[in-house]
């Protein structure tokens, strides 16, 4: 389990490497484009969940648990992407198969 920080480590929430690695994309895209969006995360443990303003001048960080970087499914990062465009902000959508 990695963990996503948000300016500090007391803001951080946990989240599965794999999905962290693509929620790492989406989010770097949109602030090295400056765009500033809403990020939701739900807790692992279904215990609330923390929304978070991204923007380009608040420092964001990942750690990732494991060691080796998962493999990319761009068609996860695409529907990623699409909820980080929209009116609600960036959510965790379930991986697309195939």
């Amino acid at each position: 389990m990695g963990r996503f920080l948000y300016q500090n480590a007391a803001n951080s929430v946990e989240v599965d490497d794999r999905a962290l690695a693509h929620l790492r994309l989406v989010i770097m895209t949109k602030l090295r484009r400056g765009e500033p969006f809403m990020f939701e995360t739900s807790s692992p443990h279904g215990t609330g969940r923390r929304d978070f303003w991204m923007h380009p001048t608040i420092a964001v960080q990942f750690y990732f648990a494991g060691s080796r970087p998962p493999q990319i499914n761009h068609r996860w990062v695409e529907s990623l992407m699409e909820s980080a465009n929209s009116a609600d902000g960036l959510r965790m959508v379930p991986e697309p198969q195939g």
